[in-house]
Parts: structure tokens; sequence; C-alpha cells
């Protein structure tokens, strides 16, 4: 086991990873930029090293700094958390380079699975039900109006090397093409350094529901059942649940088959998740797999009483996974709790947190790095704490979570604690009758 992790990431996260590694007695080493000097993971972890300015290109993306810290503090393992550096196979090959195990899956791995039209034909070959779409890259605005004509309307335009809805276009009719097309390539370019379109099928009415699974070095995969995002904004996730409420014990057990077919076809080594888009014959198709923990791996640990962190620490030092697939024996939702004014189309909120009181009591957990006093930084991602309630059925849960989400006082800042107060008293949300597009017509009062 080893006996120092450098955590290469911040926030939450980074103080998740911290706790799993204290219980376990490995020693940990934070790095952090000038703006998160104050942040609880450097002041949690055994050491901390400072590697650069607020920008995170300075910093939590600088691999050059990242990798001198470890090798200072004399770090066996970097964890990557995720973001940032966690799923990027240069940084991992650089680690293994350097002797420093890179605790996530190996290099030709991520590559496998981060670009999406390899992946997609990875998953084909493997039997895995995929989107139907247009095998390879869309070359021209001609191919792809080609394209979409034998396709049939509506298609989507995806970013080959994308995520998080960046360089991704809804085409309902070849007039719109050009237009999309050049959008995509455009916003392709520049959040992925690769302006690669590709094109599938566009489904209609769908849930993206995913499966965590875990493998090891020895060819062991197991699926630890389901989860289901499909409560999010601009293809960012709002909130998470577990088990699934469109979910049957027939397509559970499918889609768990269809995923540890797919980690089986690249020999998958750590823990990570399949996605996928249910449509609502619940009939569903593969859409991408993250080779990284999840923000809402939580959900998952609390529904099956495991610690995904530990067991990718685990996986990462050599020990087995069991072999046996994991079901949810409770319920639980996850709301992200973010520095963002619902009431003002969710736009970003960073400064100084005045007051801060988190919930408690049973059934309730609060992974977060702020308290009274501390600075949300305007240079990185929203969030500032996961909420997670959990209880026997899910009308419990989403009652333990509303009277958690009354309890949480954060002043100084917005955040999106009133749109999940009102998420949980709607009533499309409460009787489960939700897809991808519940915020579209889902109103602030």
């Amino acid at each position: 086991m080893f006996k120092k992790i450098l955590i290469a990431n911040r926030g939450e996260i980074a103080l998740r990873i911290i706790r799993t590694c204290k219980e376990m007695g490995i020693r940990t080493i934070a790095v952090y930029s000038t703006a998160d000097k104050n942040s609880l993971h450097v002041k949690f972890a055994d050491e901390a090293v400072c590697i650069g300015k607020p920008q995170s290109v300075d910093s939590y993306l600088n691999m050059a700094h990242i990798m001198a810290a470890a090798e200072i503090t004399n770090a066996d393992a970097i964890h990557p958390g995720y973001g940032f550096l966690a799923e990027n196979a240069k940084f991992a090959k650089i680690c293994t380079d350097h002797g420093i195990k890179f605790i996530g899956p190996t290099p030709d791995m991520i590559n496998a699975m981060g670009d999406k039209v390899t992946a997609k034909q990875t998953m084909i070959a493997a039997g895995v039900p995929v989107v139907p779409g247009v095998d390879g890259l869309i070359e021209s605005i001609d191919h792809a109006k080609k394209a979409a004509a034998e396709v049939g309307y509506p298609i989507i335009l995806k970013a080959t090397a994308g995520g998080g809805g960046k360089g991704m276009r809804v085409v309902w009719a070849e007039e719109e093409m050009e237009k999309a097309y050049e959008t995509a390539k455009v916003e392709a370019a520049a959040s992925f350094k690769n302006d690669g379109i590709y094109m599938e099928k566009f489904v209609e009415e769908p849930r993206h529901i995913e499966i965590q699974i875990a493998g090891d070095q020895y060819g062991n995969i197991s699926h630890l059942s389901e989860r289901d995002c499909s409560i999010q904004r601009r293809h960012q996730k709002l909130v998470e649940e577990s088990p699934s409420p469109f979910m049957t014990n027939d397509l559970r057990n499918k889609m768990g088959e269809a995923a540890i077919k797919a980690a089986r076809a690249i020999n998958y080594e750590s823990v990570g998740t399949i996605e996928f888009l249910v449509d609502k014959h619940r009939n569903f198709y593969f859409m991408e797999m993250n080779t990284r923990i999840q923000v809402e791996h939580c959900v998952t640990e609390e529904v099956i009483n495991f610690d995904l962190i530990k067991e990718q620490i685990k996986i990462a030092s050599g020990e087995k996974v069991s072999g046996k697939n994991y079901f949810p024996q409770m319920h639980a939702i996850e709301c992200r709790i973010n520095a963002e004014d619902p009431y003002n189309d969710f736009r970003p909120c960073p400064g100084k947190i005045t007051v801060l009181h988190q919930p408690g009591g049973h059934g309730v957990r609060v992974d977060s790095h702020a308290y009274a006093g501390y600075v949300i930084p305007p240079y990185y991602d929203s969030l500032i704490a996961k909420l997670i309630a959990v209880a026997q059925t899910r009308e419990e849960a989403i009652n333990t979570m509303h009277r958690a989400l009354s309890e949480y006082v954060i002043e100084g800042i917005k955040t999106t604690i009133p749109f999940h107060l009102q998420l949980m008293k709607n009533e499309a949300f409460r009787k489960g009758e939700f897809t991808t597009k519940f915020m579209d017509s889902f109103k602030m009062k």
C-alpha cells in the first residue's frame, strides 16, 4: 500500500480523498494555487505545496509543477480526483515514467475512451448498444448535410474530444446545419484544442443513466448499479440519485451487463462510469465512459455502503476487486450546491461566505470545503458542496433532502439552494417524471 499520496486537485474532492487516506493510514500532500491558500484541503493535508498562480493553466493544469511537488515530497502515488488532469493520458504517462503511481487507469485506457469516435467503435465491436450515427468524423458541411439526411433529423453534433456539453449542437432541420456545424467546431477547438466533430441521431425524451464500475489488473470487473443524472442544465448535472425511478430490475441487469462488457473491452483498471442515454421505451445506448471518480460517486456509496475512493486506491496498489455486482439497498439523492444565482440564469457568484450553517441529522451527508469566512474564487468550478440525503424510499429521501436544504444557511453569496428547495416540491420530480429536458420548462418562483 502507498505511504504518501499527492492529491492533484482542490476543493471538496481533495478533502474527500484526504479523509479516506487518513482512515487508511496514508499520508497526504495537498497542492494549491495562490487563490486556494486558505482552502480546507490545504489545512487538512499532512503537507501542502503551492504550485502556482490562480489560473488553472498555471497551477492545477501545470504538470511540471505538480510533478515537482510530488518529487520534493517523495510521493509514491498521485490521485487526480475529477476534472483538471484526471482523464489526461499524457499526465498519467508522465507519472508512470517518473515511477509515481497514477491512481486511475493506464494512458492507453484513457485514450481508448477519451476520443468519442474511437470509444463508439470499440463499443460496437464489444456488442454494447450505441446511438445510431455516422462512422468517423464529419469532414465538411456538405458531408454533415448528406449524413444527416441518411441518419434522419433531429441529429446531434458532438466534439470527439468533448465533455460537459461543449462543442455540442442539436440540429432539427437542414437549414440549421451550417451555423450549428461551424459553431460546434469553433467551440470544440477552443475547449479541447481539437475541432473534430461527429454525428449521432438525437434521442428525444432521454434519461441520462450511468453505471458505476470497478475493475482490477487481473481482469475482474464489477458493476455497482446505476445513478440517474437526468436533472441537468446545459448538459451540467444539478441533481443525481440512485436508484433511478425509471429503472426496472430487468433494465438494471441488462445495463449492468453492458457496462461490464464496455469495461472489459479495454481491460479497464480502476473505478469508472459507463454513461447511457435511455429513451422513453427503455432502450439504452452507450454515450461515453468517464475514466475517473465522478462528482456524484457519493450517492452510490450511500446506497451500497461502499467507499469508492478506498476501492480506487486499493485497485491502484494491486489489490483485487470482489468480482460481485452490487445493487441499491437504500435511496440517495445528491444536490449540487453551487455559487450561482438561480434567479438570474444561474450566473456564477464568487465571493466571501459571511455565514455558514450546514445541515445534519439522520440520513444527511455534506461533502464541502467551504466555511464561514472562506472566499469562493472566480477561477474554478462554482461547486461549494454536495448535499446527500439517504433513506429507505425515494419519497423519504426527497423529504429528508427538503428538510436538510431548509436548514442550509449560506450568506454573502447567491447559491442554488433556493432552486433545490423548489425542485424537491415539484410534482413531476416527486413522481419521477423527468428527462434531460426537464430544466427547459422549469421556472423559479
